[in-house]
């Protein structure tokens, strides 16, 4: 039977298998006497036994028929769950994910999963499963786990992606030791500290600190990024005693992601719910049993034809402006009238598809608990997750670039906010430390909160670290509220950590974060209280297509500016301006606002030399708010955002631009780098 018309309904499927079996897994894990989780689990894996062989994937299959085997002695009680237990069949749901990742990256999906049946027997048999037993296997098909470039995740090559944009160059360095070596750790420990001269160790293999403890044969690599040459790097590592030799290669991004084909986009897929009552499969299939969540059928549309049609409407909005212009000029009662129709219609059709574009912040939150549990094991620490509106909808296009700065903040989170167990426990805290994932509507933004108990920001280390390298100076430094001193630890090349790890205090990270953030139009602000925890927040628009935006006007050309980002407009009288630090300011309020005269920034004209009253515009980003100096305002539209193109990328303070109801197009400016 030719199955292949089934292939992509199989891996989606799949997929939202093996996402139930780890949520259901860390619940179990919580929760091991609960026999609701473990009903249901035997249920997933079952079907998930069922679809694969059905399809011909054999050793997917008799992994799953294995893990099924474990949980029937779980749940008639001949297994007890123990921490070693749990880590093995986590091994197990790993790697059926890395065998239907190969299936849909178009491989056999076949592995070597030896070594993690074995364990299932074991288990099975109730016999003892040793430490040496409990390596994961490696998947055939996939990148071999022998290199630093194997498991590097998509906020990883983000940070290299920024590096060589800024000029750095990406390698790749192998440092074979001497056979002869007594101390392989001290010898580590001085390669790091050269490297750490010439540049920034993003990732090594084997980890740090595997290293560190010299569980490692002869020969290590690591990611490094630097601005010197290969010569340079190498014979300043060869400087290090009892080295046989180095290799430095370049390390290509592009040429890494051809190996790499993401789950996601290989579906290629958008599933839309209806709620009804799924009829039962009779055929190898099981039922699904009663749960919380209501079972659904779905429609799958390619992705695609959702962006085709959401370009064909952005059309439709730009032809609705230019008809309601040519109606108010006519001033035709009959044509106003199917204008105004015309624009109800168009308006609800595009909430309609703005909706159907929406998908549950789940999709980027359901990853983290099982990325929490590794780290948190890593670490040797106690992290619990407490996730609070992952229905909560965003943009497609938001969700697709939110996931890797929200790993980083949560890896951030762990690793510098949540103490050890020992630590929390002289302070008075549980041992346990919890991190809460938060996100929800504020008008047309949505807010995603990442909050820790731990140990906070220290601000005077901050500020220290801050003037050592130059990011302020004494007299600034002095200036500083609370939140602009947290903020500085988003500064390039920022770090407080006193040692390198694979997880944080490389120095890049937190301002790749900030850029990726602001890039999407949103913000992102911090809280923190030493040891009582710190509170990243970001704001995030809804939707990046289509926005409401006021229209102003600079030496007869025509700009807008995003809504989303103005507080108030204002005209104000010359006289109201006043000098601080020899910049131009106005008093809002009791606040004291800089003025940006726009006609500088875009080096028009100016017209309003010889006026006695001013435009302004108000804006905030975060905390810090400018006032927009323009010529006029010409009032509120909704338009479509459309990109300048690969030429005109770098241009500034301008996000985009729009095309208006007369055809003219109007640049939309970006308020977020003119707050300063």
């Amino acid at each position: 039977m030719d199955t292949s018309q089934y292939l992509d309904v199989f891996i989606d499927e799949s997929t939202e298998h093996v996402e139930d079996l780890y949520n259901y897994l860390l619940e179990l894990e919580k929760n091991p006497t609960e026999t609701n989780l473990i009903e249901e689990i035997f249920r997933a894996a079952h079907t998930l036994k069922g679809m694969s062989a059905t399809m011909g994937f054999q050793d997917v299959a008799n992994l799953t028929h294995k893990l099924e085997n474990v949980f029937d002695g779980i749940r008639y009680e001949r297994i007890k769950i123990d921490a070693t237990i749990m880590d093995v069949i986590f091994q197990a749901v790993d790697n059926l994910n890395a065998m239907i990742e190969d299936i849909a990256a178009g491989g056999d999906g076949k592995g070597d999963v030896s070594t993690i049946v074995a364990n299932l027997e074991k288990i099975e048999n109730g016999e003892v499963v040793t430490k040496e037993n409990d390596a994961a296997a490696t998947v055939e098909g996939t990148v071999e786990t022998d290199t630093t470039t194997s498991n590097l995740d998509e906020f990883e090559l983000s940070i290299l992606e920024e590096s060589r944009d800024r000029g750095f160059h990406n390698y790749e360095v192998t440092v074979q030791l001497r056979e002869d070596c007594l101390l392989k750790g001290a010898r580590v420990f001085m390669v790091f500290e050269v490297l750490e001269k010439l540049g920034e160790v993003i990732k090594s293999t084997p980890p740090v600190t595997d290293l560190e403890e010299e569980n490692f044969d002869y020969s290590f690599t690591v990611l490094f990024v630097s601005q010197s040459s290969k010569e340079e790097i190498q014979k300043s590592i060869e400087k290090v005693s009892e080295i046989e030799h180095v290799t430095i290669n370049l390390f290509s991004v592009e040429a890494y992601k051809q190996q790499l084909i993401d789950q996601e986009e290989q579906s290629s897929v958008l599933t839309f719910e209806e709620k009804k009552e799924k009829t039962e499969d009779k055929s190898d299939k099981a039922p699904k049993a009663k749960s919380k969540k209501p079972t659904s059928k779905t429609i799958r549309v390619n992705i695609e034809r959702l962006d085709i049609l959401m370009n064909l409407f952005e059309e439709l909005v730009i032809d609705r402006g230019r008809l309601e212009q040519i109606a108010s000029e006519l001033n035709n009662n009959d044509l106003q009238e199917t204008v105004e129709r015309m624009t109800r219609v168009s308006g609800d059709l595009q909430n309609i598809i703005l909706t159907m574009r929406m998908v549950p912040i789940d999709q980027v939150f359901n990853r983290f608990p099982r990325m929490i549990r590794q780290l948190a094991r890593d670490l040797q620490k106690e992290v619990d997750i407490e996730i609070i509106g992952a229905e909560t909808e965003l943009d497609r296009t938001v969700i697709d670039e939110i996931g890797d700065p929200l790993v980083h903040l949560i890896r951030n989170a762990i690793d510098h906010g949540i103490e050890t167990p020992d630590v929390r426990k002289q302070k008075g805290k549980p041992t346990q430390g919890t991190i809460k994932l938060q996100a929800y509507h504020s008008g047309n933004h949505v807010f995603i909160e990442i909050s820790d108990d731990g140990a906070g920001i220290n601000k005077e280390k901050v500020l220290k670290k801050a003037l050592e390298n130059g990011v302020i100076t004494e007299s600034t430094a002095n200036n500083l509220t609370n939140q602009q001193i947290y903020e500085l630890i988003m500064e390039s090349g920022f770090s407080t950590a006193d040692s390198v790890s694979d997880i944080s205090g490389r120095g890049v990270g937190l301002d790749v974060v900030k850029n990726t953030i602001e890039s999407l139009g949103g913000n992102i602000t911090i809280n923190a209280e030493e040891n009582q925890g710190s509170i990243f927040s970001v704001q995030l628009p809804l939707t990046l297509s289509i926005m409401s935006v006021l229209l102003v006007e600079l030496s007869d050309e025509t700009y807008a500016i995003p809504l989303s980002s103005i507080i108030e407009t204002a005209i104000i009288q010359k006289s109201q301006i006043m000098h601080a630090h020899n910049k131009k300011v106005i008093d809002f309020r009791g606040n004291i606002v800089p003025l940006t005269f726009l006609n500088e920034v875009f080096e028009t004209e100016q017209t309003i030399a010889d006026q006695d009253y001013i435009s302004v515009v108000i804006v905030r980003k975060g905390d810090k708010m400018t006032a927009l100096v323009v010529d006029s305002f010409i009032g509120q539209q909704e338009v479509v955002l459309k990109s300048l193109g690969n030429y005109l990328s770098n241009t500034f303070a301008i996000s985009g631009a729009t095309i208006l109801g007369d055809g003219q197009v109007a640049l939309i400016i970006d308020s977020n780098v003119l707050v300063k």
